[in-house]
């Protein structure tokens, strides 16, 4: 999918040809800029805040480029490798519950980071994840980072970095007996994450304290819980970070397959919709777009960027919720596209959390490819192949779809959507 030149692309493309950033770094290796020669042309918490590769300026990526900040006013930018892959966690999830007494932490009422990093400590997440007995908030929101010198890759070797009091943000700390974790917390289910986000705090406790200090990663979405912890084997060295532990934790819900066989039996098939078939492997990740449109519309370059999506993946998981009748879309004032909820999309993701599973699951399996594989799921314990799938698909005369190869490839969805319903049950 084509992107227009947004406002970071536009003032970026005058910064770079105002100092000659480009033939700086040819030369030098890095450029060094100011948030006063930033100011120039827009706000400096506008130009350099990006938490993925795909967000950086269109002029950055061609050129391979990044940017850190080393004082609370001055930026290096040059060729850094500064981003991370953040793996999908394979396996199931712990169940946990919240205690009844707390009726402020019920799962629909989760809507942001510092809420989610609540209920997760209140439910006895983080204990159970950093094996530790008790554990006590601390250190949190925006600090110095005092001063600390450390070696990163760029595209020529690795170039020793000097920070000074640079500004760092903190979204939780627990300290127990003996670590102390502080935590970046997101509801964004992306791809990759900004390295320097568990550096800098990560380098600024390990000068103050004595006591092992745990970079942890955390995601929330949907009723799961995703955590990972990280090390840095080098302490000077920002690319040497590794994944220790990682590890889900499911809310939860009480659903059974009983509750899925209800559907099967008394819901109506309804007829195939002319909309494109899904081709969306993650259903979580429709989900996590579901619950950022209950918050306000979004554009498509907002939903690419915030999902680091590549290529056509905005279209495709935004097709998906308009394949499902949750969402729905129209034309904003520049004449981009402006993605909704419909009425149905906004009751379901103000639901209760088991019944909003519930109903996105009735939803999914009224359509007849989905209806019929989960009902051949059910009735013989397996899910079936993607040569039956293609079957089905073809039979139920799905729309938009001619070519083989597509076929398979949408298939695959349908396996992912099923593995997902199944996911949802204690006795999976």
């Amino acid at each position: 999918m084509g992107q227009t030149e947004g406002k970071n692309d536009l003032c970026w493309n005058q910064l770079f040809e105002k100092y000659n950033i480009l033939e700086s770094i040819e030369q030098d290796g890095l450029f060094k800029i100011s948030a006063n020669q930033i100011k120039e042309f827009r706000e400096p918490r506008l130009m350099t805040k990006f938490d993925h590769h795909v967000n950086l300026p269109r002029i950055f990526q061609k050129n391979n480029l990044s940017i850190l900040p080393i004082t609370r006013g001055d930026y290096l930018i040059s060729t850094f490798n500064v981003y991370s892959t953040l793996p999908e966690i394979q396996g199931d999830a712990k169940s946990v519950s919240f205690s009844s007494c707390l009726e402020s932490l019920a799962p629909n009422f989760i809507r942001s980071e510092a809420i989610a990093l609540n209920a997760a400590y209140a439910s006895g997440i983080f204990q159970d994840f950093l094996e530790e007995e008790s554990l006590f908030p601390t250190v949190s929101g925006r600090m110095g980072s005092g001063e600390f010198n450390f070696l990163i890759k760029t595209g020529k070797g690795s170039q020793e970095i000097q920070v000074q009091n640079s500004q760092i943000e903190i979204d939780a700390a627990y300290e127990g007996s003996h670590s102390l974790a502080l935590i970046e917390a997101k509801r964004d289910l992306a791809p990759d994450f900004l390295v320097r986000q568990l550096y800098y705090p990560f380098r600024t406790w390990k000068n103050n304290i004595q006591k092992n200090v745990k970079p942890i990663f955390f995601v929330y979405s949907n009723g799961i819980f995703s955590l990972y912890q990280f090390e840095f084997e080098t302490l000077t060295d920002y690319n040497s970070l590794q994944l220790v532990k990682q590890k889900k934790y499911r809310i939860t819900t009480h659903i059974q397959k009983e509750d899925f066989q209800s559907f099967l039996n008394q819901t109506p098939v309804c007829e195939e919709p002319e909309f494109v078939f899904p081709q969306a492997d993650s259903m979580e990740r429709v989900i996590n777009l579901l619950e950022r449109l209950a918050q306000s519309p979004m554009t498509d370059r907002k939903i690419t960027n915030i999902y680091a999506f590549v290529g056509r993946q905005t279209d495709y998981y935004t097709n998906a919720g308009r394949y499902l009748g949750l969402i729905k879309k129209r034309q904003n004032s520049n004449g981009g596209n402006l993605y909704s909820l419909t009425d149905i999309g906004q009751i379901i993701m103000q639901m209760p959390l088991r019944e909003r599973q519930l109903a996105l699951v009735e939803t999914i399996q009224k359509y007849p490819v989905f209806h019929e594989v989960l009902r051949l799921t059910l009735s013989t314990g397996n899910i079936p192949s993607k040569d039956e799938i293609v079957k089905i698909m073809k039979i139920s005369g799905i729309h938009n779809v001619t070519k083989e190869t597509t076929f398979y490839r949408r298939a695959s969805t349908v396996v992912k959507w099923i593995k997902w319903i199944l996911s949802l049950t204690e006795n999976n």
